[in-house]
């Protein structure tokens, strides 16, 4: 098509750009490293470490501690907060290169009286666009020539084909935020067939697309494992500086009124005595410290940031890209997901299912038609549409068209013929009012092809074609439109196909001269995959809303086949339902809610609002700029990979292949993890509780300091750090979906762990001061030299309170009996322990001063490891009495 524009000129370009703005969005803020940094940094149990490390290094300036000890706590943080917060960096700027690339895209526009061809982000108000068949709308306008098929689907979510036709100025802006306005045309469409040229009338945010995308900019509420880690580590603050008052207090009381004998004179003497004094203060103080680097946790901040890291890897695999590390475990904590149904339940392609002759004769394929019958909707399909079949070997594609006529080409497809001997005489494209498009051809046959609107093509013929191709009389006309109304029922599109004699000019349609070829069955069918993950996620404990812009008889019928609706209690409901029930109305049935049809952009956002309001977990798929607000409100947010970059944005998981059983995977992954932070509670609590009540009581026992700051911090942060890549690499195991979602607010800690933590904790505890103070024990190992006399007894407390949470570790990785359940799954564990094994015999050869090591004989090391051993059965015997309570 030849046209006539010359477009602006250079000047006017600049002009406009000054004026009106770029076609730019306002990119959404990302947060820097050292933001992300700042904001890993308040973490609570951070926070007491940097807490314990500013008293470490004032304690070292005043020659009562130790270099190592300070730079220890300072390596806990670092990695703890660096770990984090590079994972999340790396991967965020990753997903914006990809973002980057996928908005390059070139337009063609009239400038300097010629047509060119430049990147969106380059157009200016006033522009003159070209757009044809596969364009994006580059911004917001209206055709001022030609006319064109839209699909709006980005911004409505209902993926229709809106005709636009050429309007005036004045019209186009009283109409310019209305998206069913027939004349103006909307950035971030697109164009599915006619050609046609328009003028932009907004750019960049200006535009519904980027109005849109501005309402992402909302606060974040804490996620689940936020909230519940908050309140372990104010917990374990509070418990870890009550009780350094208690050995501040008793330490002190100790000093002055014990070692005094309560004797008034000698008590007054040792308050004059302020070297003493200050020494013993300060000795206490350090007490203190130890006792809260003891209760913190060092290496949990950490080893999450580890167990999300190395599943974010692990997802990427199976099509689920990670843009927030936080997003994996809500992912798993969901109790209710609002999910479209175009691409994500069903397979978003329309399929011809099934063809009906005028016999009532039902056909599921193109090869089971009768050959002469064949032919003649071979013929009507192929020489009536603007698509063309495209072969390469033994692949089959479609081009151009919409995506009706896509799905009936697919059905002939396989057919060879190409009918060249015909020849086009004239066309009637699809319109609204007739409901269908003819062609006439000339040949073999002079013959005008139909296809349009099941009842009308249907209710315009009084004969049919037989199966072998002859005109007979359409005598199961009542018949075959009962049948049709039953398909539609079950969400079946029908369109039909005729033919006539008559030529288009002179159609005479009260004649009803038409011949019938057939009747076809469209629908965008299921992902069978989809019916399956739905299950497993019902079966999980979540609630999952099909959400979608179809009638609701028809998102029933898709809902039913989804197993989404299975009794009368389940409930579809409208938009304009949903508009006038309150919010309180709305709360009453959400439980019972399981389909929302003709929706609309903002009763996304609203339905989140009122499920986060009732305390629920709440997860958000969508692939369309209307999506995003949603997306972004949603706890965590599935956008699809074949969506908008502004959906993309919006999101914090992106579910590459848009298919329902990758989010339900993703579901999968956040359970394990979550079982996987767990178990490393458990790990890590039972280590503390024992070193907390051990270092606690050892002064009382005449044991200052059992395990020296140092060794802590080896038990703590290296011990764990490697005992966090052993539980990170736990199985996602399928029962994990049999499991009722976790409360948002429930106690990270549960019953079973508790007493799985104060019986491992109580026990090793005991064991320790047993090993301590027992005689027989005492006899069994070596004295040293000099001062240090006790050196191979300590190094053999240390090393065993090391070797009982290594097997420890492997009581707190099962609930089950079996300790290598499932063990072959996670063969990294067994390594991982051998290691961390390996490595503490070495440091009791080599740890030195820094450590207070020595060597061990034979003998010290079957005391050791026998001890150390004995945690296995006591955990054993714990599961079994607790084995049906929990």
């Amino acid at each position: 098509m030849k046209y006539d524009f010359k477009g602006l000129n250079d000047e006017q370009i600049e002009k406009s750009r000054k004026e009106n703005g770029s076609n730019a969005l306002t990119p959404v803020e990302t947060e820097s490293f050292m933001d992300k940094l700042k904001e890993n940094l308040k973490d609570p149990i951070i926070r007491i470490l940097i807490f314990a490390l500013v008293l470490n290094v004032a304690f070292y300036f005043m020659g009562k501690g130790h270099w190592y000890e300070a730079l220890g706590i300072a390596v806990a943080v670092a990695l703890a907060t660096f770990i984090s917060t590079w994972s999340e960096y790396s991967n965020e700027e990753s997903f914006q290169k990809l973002q980057e690339e996928a908005s390059k895209i070139n337009s063609k526009v009239f400038r300097n009286d010629e047509i060119t061809s430049i990147l969106i982000d380059d157009i200016v108000k006033g522009e003159y666009v070209l757009l044809q068949p596969g364009d994006k709308v580059p911004a917001d306008g209206y055709l001022i020539s030609g006319d064109i098929k839209a699909d709006q689907a980005s911004l409505t979510g209902e993926s229709i084909e809106v005709e636009k036709l050429p309007t005036d100025e004045q019209t186009a802006l009283s109409n310019s935020t209305d998206l069913s306005s027939p004349y103006n045309i909307y950035r971030g469409t697109t164009v599915l067939s006619g050609e046609g040229v328009a003028v932009i009338t907004s750019v960049g945010d200006n535009t519904v697309y980027g109005s849109l995308a501005q309402e992402m900019k909302a606060d974040d509420r804490p996620s689940p494992l936020k909230l519940k880690l908050s309140n372990l580590a104010d917990f374990i603050s509070k418990a870890g500086y009550l009780f350094a008052g208690l050995i501040f207090a008793s330490y002190m009381i100790n000093k002055i009124f014990i070692h005094n004998n309560f004797d008034m004179a000698l008590i007054s003497a040792y308050f004059t005595d302020l070297g003493t004094l200050a020494n013993d203060i300060v000795t206490a103080i350090i007490l203190a410290v130890i006792i809260i680097v003891v209760a913190v946790p060092e290496g949990l901040p950490m080893m999450i940031a580890m167990v999300l890291s190395l599943n974010m890897k692990k997802m990427l695999k199976d099509n689920i890209l990670v843009r927030k590390l936080i997003g994996i475990e809500t992912a798993g904590s969901l109790n209710l997901l609002f999910s479209d149904k175009t691409g994500t339940i069903t397979k978003g392609i329309l399929e011809a299912v099934l063809f009906i002759d005028g016999d009532k004769n039902e056909y599921k394929s193109f090869e089971e038609l009768p050959k002469k019958l064949s032919e003649y909707l071979d013929l009507s399909l192929k020489k009536n549409t603007n698509a063309i079949i495209k072969k390469s070997g033994n692949n089959i594609e479609v081009l151009g068209g919409n995506s009706t006529e896509k799905a009936l080409l697919r059905f002939v497809a396989k057919s060879d013929k190409k009918f060249e001997n015909f020849e086009t005489v004239d066309t009637m494209p699809f319109s609204s009012d007739k409901k269908f498009s003819a062609t006439q051809i000339k040949g073999d046959m002079d013959i005008t092809l139909i296809k349009g609107a099941g009842e009308r093509i249907v209710d315009y013929c009084n004969t049919c074609y037989d199966e072998n191709g002859n005109i007979v009389e359409f005598t199961k006309k009542e018949q075959l439109i009962e049948m049709m109304n039953e398909l539609s029922a079950k969400s079946i599109r029908l369109l039909g196909v005729a033919t006539t004699n008559s030529a288009i000019d002179d159609m005479n349609f009260d004649s009803k001269d038409m011949t019938l070829v057939g009747v076809f069955g469209i629908r965008d069918n299921l992902r069978q995959e989809s019916v399956y993950a739905i299950k497993e996620a019902m079966d999980a404990g979540i609630q999952v809303v099909m959400i979608t812009g179809d009638r609701k008889e028809t998102a029933q019928a898709i809902a039913k086949d989804a197993g989404l609706i299975k009794n009368d209690s389940d409930i579809a409901i409208t938009s304009d339902d949903l508009n006038v029930m309150s919010d309180d109305e709305i709360k009453k049935i959400l439980p019972n809610i399981r389909v929302i049809a003709r929706a609309l952009p903002t009763d996304k956002s609203r339905l989140v609002k009122i499920a986060q309001e009732m305390d629920l977990v709440v997860g958000m798929t969508g692939d369309g700029v209307n999506d995003s607000p949603a997306l972004k409100k949603a706890d965590v947010g599935f956008a699809m990979g074949s969506g908008t970059e502004v959906a993309k944005e919006a999101g914090d998981i992106v579910i590459l292949d848009d298919n329902f059983l990758s989010i339900t995977k993703a579901i999968l992954y956040g359970r394990t993890i979550f079982h996987s932070i767990r178990k490393f509670i458990v790990f890590q609590l039972t280590i503390n509780v024992a070193a907390l009540l051990t270092a606690f009581i050892g002064p009382f026992i005449g044991v200052e300091l059992p395990l020296t700051m140092t060794q802590m911090l080896w038990v703590n942060l290296v011990m764990d750090t490697l005992a966090a890549l052993a539980f990170g690499g736990e199985p996602a195991l399928e029962r994990y979906m049999k499991e009722k979602p976790k409360s948002r607010r429930e106690n990270i800690i549960s019953s079973n762990m508790k007493s799985e933590i104060a019986v491992g904790g109580l026990y090793v505890a005991a064991m320790s001061i047993f090993f301590l103070k027992s005689p027989a024990i005492r006899a069994l190992f070596r004295d040293g030299t000099g001062e240090n006399i006790d050196i191979y007894f300590l190094t053999g407390f240390f090393t065993m309170f090391i070797f009982v949470n290594v097997f420890n570790a492997f009581n707190a990785r099962t609930s089950k009996i079996n300790l290598f359940d499932n063990i072959h799954l996670n063969q990294s564990f067994i390594k991982i322990m051998a290691f961390i094994a390996i490595v503490q015999v070495i440091l009791t050869y080599f740890g030195g001063s820094v450590l207070r090591t020595a060597g061990l004989n034979s003998q010290e090391w079957i005391v050791v490891i026998a001890m150390a051993f004995t945690i296995i059965p006591i955990d054993l015997i714990r599961k079994m009495i607790f084995k049906n309570k929990y």
